[in-house]
């Protein structure tokens, strides 16, 4: 009997996940993830201890094992967005947290304890290609709650040995299973924020974390020049409009900034379409490399509905990618995720834009 270890979150998406695993027969354990140890969160927002993982585990009869992959999350992700923001980029930490804690450190330890697969409750699904053998990372069947925007950085090698249970289901359907076997987080609330920082404020976090303090600056209109002062070029990203704190006689957005110099630029809401992006760090997933020119559809940001563009090779481990339309503020840092159909032909890192 393959031996399945299951990551739960002690939300009702891995809960409901480990029943459709039993059922399928699979010999399930669950694994708890410990990742904020330490970390400077508010008070009333501390992280989920284990405990409603734990008393799922023990209804459906798992063996269950919680670990603390603190100092791993610290040294990876943390000090990845922090570095990211830093750079004046907008860094997207669960991407990055999937590849290298999730089905990477996490694995490692599901396999010390003889897993033969990890799985998730994750929202998509994986299938392998018969004329390629390739392991396909595909949309889930609930769209409003697919993920695979997420797992763009999986490789071969992590999708080969993961489920994703959820894949075929609705979350409603995920619920009401949940509920048919009295699980106790059938209608717990989802989290919506980073893990990290779940009242949102990262610059708080960020000065929190590092003992920096990040010092007002300029704005700075179009032209460059100043029309206000902001409060650190950190808590601004492109395309803000709430919270600038500016009366300009007109509706202005972030377009730009200037680490070094410390300025915010802010313009129209015009100034932030453009029609080209370039990216690196680039994990194909489908196709083992790009050749040449390839139709997609493709989205910059998780809500976002995918958009038609063409993609071009721009290196080993970059690409061009030409929409057919302008786009509203694609951002450096952020990842843009290409698509052929329901699957995921791979994704990379946005490192500029351009207007075309």
């Amino acid at each position: 009997m393959a031996q399945v270890f299951l990551g739960m979150s002690g939300g009702v998406d891995s809960s409901a996940a480990a029943v459709l695993l039993q059922a399928q027969g699979y010999a399930v354990s669950g694994l708890h993830l410990s990742l904020l140890s330490g970390l400077p969160l508010p008070a009333d927002r501390l992280p989920d201890d284990g405990s409603d993982a734990r008393a799922v585990a023990s209804l459906l009869g798992l063996p269950f094992y919680d670990m603390d992959l603190s100092p791993e999350f610290r040294a990876t992700v943390i000090d990845y967005f922090i570095r990211e923001y830093e750079a004046g980029r907008t860094p997207n930490p669960c991407v990055f947290c999937n590849r290298r804690i999730k089905f990477g450190a996490m694995w490692d330890a599901a396999r010390k304890l003889g897993a033969d697969y990890l799985a998730t409750g994750h929202y998509a699904k994986i299938r392998q290609d018969p004329a390629t053998g390739r392991h396909l990372l595909c949309r889930g069947a609930d769209r409003s709650k697919d993920q695979s925007y997420f797992l763009c950085r999986l490789t071969q090698e992590q999708l080969s040995r993961t489920l994703f249970p959820l894949g075929d289901l609705e979350k409603t359907a995920v619920r009401a299973l949940a509920e048919a076997h009295g699980l106790i987080n059938a209608q717990k609330r989802d989290s919506q924020d980073i893990c990290f920082v779940p009242d949102g404020d990262y610059a708080r976090f960020m000065e929190d974390f590092t003992g920096k303090h990040y010092p007002a600056g300029d704005f700075l209109d179009v032209g460059g020049k100043k029309v206000g002062t902001h409060s650190g070029a950190v808590r601004y990203t492109i395309g803000q409009r709430k919270g600038l704190g500016l009366a300009m006689g007109a509706p202005v957005y972030v377009c730009a900034k200037d680490m070094q110099a410390n300025t915010v630029t802010v313009g129209p809401e015009s100034e932030l379409f453009d029609t080209i992006v370039y990216a690196n760090e680039v994990n194909w997933i489908a196709i083992p490399e790009l050749k040449g020119p390839l139709r997609v559809t493709a989205r910059t940001r998780y809500h976002q509905t995918e958009q038609p563009a063409t993609v071009y090779p721009a290196g080993p481990d970059s690409f061009r990618l030409e929409f057919d339309q302008p786009q509203r503020a694609p951002t450096p840092g952020q990842a843009v995720v290409l698509y052929q159909g329901d699957v995921v032909l791979g994704g990379g890192t946005i490192t500029q834009v351009a207007k075309g």
